[in-house]
C-alpha cells in the first residue's frame, strides 16, 4: 500500500511538472514548482538545481529550497563536487554519506546524504537536479531512479519554456526593429539617422555603450561620429587607421569581429575610456551597402561576455538597415543638391522625372534587403500572432530600400563609364542581385546559349540595372511564378543579341506600341519607368531594347548590345 501510494504521489509531481509548460509564464517560477514536487515526492530537507553557464563553464545555483540564502548564486566548475561530477559525466549520483566521498562540495553543516540528476536539452547536460538529506543513508536506488524520472520531465518542460522565452526575446527583437526601421525612414538628416543606429543598438540588446564610426575612403581611416552609454550621447573624439584595432580589421574584412578581453587584446582605440569604464568585450559589425563597407556598429560589454549567433544576426540585420537609411540619406541629399542645380538652369520639368525615377528605382535593390529577416531563422506557426509581426516587418523594410546609382547618375550627370566587361560576369552577378526575389516568386530564370566570355563595352552598373529591369518586369507579369528564359541569338560579329521571354499574363494590344513611353503602366502601383530606363540605358550604350511578341501565352524582348573592339580582331 506504502509503495503505490508513493507511486501516486511521483505520477501527480510528473503530472505537475508537465502542466508548467502550458500554464507558467517563464522559467523562474517553473524552476521553484519543480523543486517543491522533488521535495514532496522524495524524503529530502533540501533541493536546488544549477545551471550551466555557457560564458563562465560554471554550474550555478538558480534556485534552492531548506537551503540558507548565501546558496543561491553559487558557482561550482564543471567536475567539482556531486553536482559537478553529474554535470560532467551525465549520469545520476547517489551518495549515501557525503562524508566518506571526496567528491562532496560543503554548502550546508546539516547536510549527510545527496543525489544528483542530470538536466539535458538535446543530448547536452545543461544542469543538475540536486537533493539533499539530513540523515546518512536516507535515499536509495529507487529513490535515485524517481529523481532521475523527475529531472527528465523537468528538462523537456524547461527546453519548452526557454524555447517559448527565445520565440518572445526575438519577437520583440523583431518589434525593435520594425520600429527602428519606422523612425528611420522618417529622417532624412545623417546626424539624427547615426544617432538613432547607435542609440537603439546600445538599448534594443541592452548593452552598456554603443559606438558607431564612418569610414572615409580617401584619406583610409574610421571617424567616431555616435557613442552612446547608459547616460545617454557621449562627447568623444577618435579618428583610427584601417590598420589599427579590430574596427579596422572588420571594415578591411567586411565580416563581425568579436574581442573577448579588451584590457589584453592589444587594441588602439578608446583607450582610457575602455579602462576607466572597465569595458572587456566588444563586437564590431560592418555597415554594409552592396558590399561596400561604409562603417561600423561598436558594442561594449563590461563583463566577460559571448556573444551568441542571434546577438550577431539582429546586430547584423541592425547594421544593414542603418547602412541602407545612410546612403539613403545621403542621396537625398544629392537629390537636393541636383535641384538647386536644375533651378539655376532652368531645368525645374525634369524634377517630377526625377522624383518618379527614385521611387521606381528604390524597388530594385528590394533583393537585397527585404529577405535579410528571412535569414535569421526566426519561423512562426500560422497561428502565432507573432507570424504577423514578421510580415509586417518585411512589408515596412520596403519603405527603407535605398535610393541608388541612378539617382546618383542623374545627379551628377554623367556619361556611363565603359570598360570592357565579360558577358558572363555580368549576368553572374545580375542573377545573384534577384536570386532571392525570383525564389520569394517561385519564378526560375535559366540563361541558354550565352556566350560567357563574350566581352561588350559598358558601364556595368546601368547595363546591370538595364537588366534587373527587365527581369522585374517579367516577374511582376508572372504573379503565379513560372519559367523566365534568355537565350543568345547570332546576328553578325559586331553585335550581342539576347532574347528574354516571360510566361507572364502579356501586355495589352493597346499599350505595346507606347511600352517604351515614361510614366505609361499598364500595372497597379507602377511608375512606367522600367522600360523607359532600360531602352534609354542600351541606347546610350549603342544598343537598344525592342519588344518581339506579347499575348495570353508570354512577352519576349530583344535585347542587342555593341561588341567590344578588342573581342573582333
Amino acid at each position: 500500500m506504502k509503495s503505490q501510494q508513493k507511486e501516486r504521489h511521483v505520477v501527480d509531481a510528473l503530472y505537475r511538472i508537465s502542466s508548467l509548460s502550458v500554464e507558467t509564464q517563464g522559467t523562474a517560477e517553473a524552476f521553484k514548482v519543480i523543486l517543491e514536487e522533488v521535495m514532496t515526492v522524495l524524503p529530502a530537507n533540501s533541493a536546488s538545481l544549477a545551471l550551466l553557464n555557457a560564458d563562465t563553464g560554471q554550474l550555478e545555483i538558480e534556485v534552492g529550497k531548506g537551503l540558507e540564502d548565501h546558496a543561491l548564486g553559487f558557482a561550482l566548475p564543471v567536475g567539482r563536487g556531486i553536482t559537478g561530477w553529474v554535470a560532467l559525466h551525465g549520469e545520476p549520483l547517489l551518495v549515501p554519506d557525503v562524508s566518506k566521498d571526496s567528491r562532496y562540495h560543503l554548502i550546508k553543516e546539516s547536510i549527510h546524504s545527496e543525489m544528483a540528476a542530470p538536466l539535458e536539452e538535446r543530448g547536452r547536460i545543461v544542469g543538475v537536479l540536486n537533493v539533499d538529506a539530513d540523515e546518512v543513508g536516507a535515499f536509495d536506488d529507487e529513490d535515485l531512479k524517481i529523481l532521475t524520472l523527475l529531472a527528465r520531465e523537468a528538462s523537456r518542460v524547461l527546453n519548452k519554456l526557454w524555447f517559448i522565452e527565445q520565440l518572445t526575446h526575438k519577437a520583440s527583437q523583431l518589434e525593435a526593429l520594425l520600429g527602428i526601421g519606422s523612425r528611420m525612414a522618417g529622417k532624412l538628416l545623417i546626424d539624427d539617422i547615426l544617432q538613432t543606429i547607435t542609440r537603439e543598438a546600445r538599448s534594443m540588446m541592452d548593452f552598456p555603450f554603443a559606438a558607431l564610426f564612418l569610414h572615409d575612403k580617401e584619406k583610409r581611416v574610421l571617424r567616431l561620429n555616435c557613442l552612446h552609454g547608459p547616460e545617454g550621447s557621449i562627447e568623444a573624439d577618435e579618428t583610427l587607421g584601417l590598420e589599427e584595432s579590430a574596427v579596422g580589421a572588420a571594415v578591411r574584412g567586411n565580416r563581425q569581429v568579436e574581442v573577448s578581453n579588451l584590457l589584453r587584446t592589444e587594441e588602439h582605440h578608446f583607450t582610457r575610456f575602455i579602462r576607466s569604464e572597465n569595458l572587456k568585450a566588444m563586437l564590431v559589425t560592418p555597415l554594409t551597402f552592396e558590399k561596400e563597407v561604409i562603417g561600423a556598429l561598436n558594442i561594449y560589454v563590461a563583463e566577460r561576455y559571448r556573444f551568441n549567433d542571434d546577438s550577431k544576426r539582429i546586430l547584423r540585420a541592425l547594421a544593414d538597415l542603418g547602412a541602407v537609411a545612410i546612403q539613403n540619406s545621403r542621396l537625398y541629399a544629392r537629390v537636393f543638391d541636383t535641384e538647386q542645380s536644375l533651378r539655376k538652369n532652368e531645368r525645374l520639368t525634369t524634377l517630377g522625372l526625377l522624383t518618379s525615377e527614385i521611387a521606381h528605382e528604390i524597388r530594385n535593390p528590394l533583393t537585397v534587403i527585404r529577405l535579410l529577416f528571412d535569414s535569421l531563422g526566426l519561423a512562426f506557426p500560422d497561428e502565432d500572432a507573432r507570424a504577423k509581426d514578421s510580415t509586417v516587418i518585411r512589408e515596412k523594410l520596403d519603405h527603407l530600400e535605398s535610393i541608388v546609382e541612378r539617382v546618383l547618375d542623374f545627379g551628377k550627370a554623367r556619361e556611363p563609364v565603359r570598360m570592357p566587361l565579360r558577358l558572363g560576369m555580368l549576368i553572374e552577378e545580375t542573377h545573384r542581385l534577384v536570386r532571392l526575389k525570383l525564389e520569394q516568386a517561385q519564378v526560375f530564370l535559366t540563361w541558354e546559349n550565352i556566350p560567357n566570355e563574350q566581352i561588350v563595352q559598358g558601364d556595368k552598373g546601368q547595363l546591370q540595372q538595364a537588366l534587373l529591369n527587365l527581369i522585374l518586369n517579367a516577374v511582376e507579369a508572372m504573379p503565379d511564378g513560372g519559367e523566365l528564359d534568355v537565350y543568345a541569338e547570332i546576328t553578325d560579329e559586331s553585335r550581342l543579341c539576347l532574347v528574354m521571354r516571360d510566361r507572364g499574363i502579356g501586355i495589352p494590344d493597346e499599350l505595346q506600341g507606347r511600352i517604351f513611353d515614361s510614366f505609361l503602366t499598364g500595372r497597379r502601383g507602377g511608375t512606367g519607368l522600367g522600360l523607359a530606363i532600360a531602352k534609354k540605358i542600351l541606347q546610350d550604350h549603342g544598343g537598344d531594347v525592342e519588344l518581339v511578341k506579347s499575348d495570353h501565352e508570354g512577352t519576349s524582348f530583344r535585347i542587342t548590345l555593341p561588341i567590344a573592339e578588342m573581342e573582333k580582331s
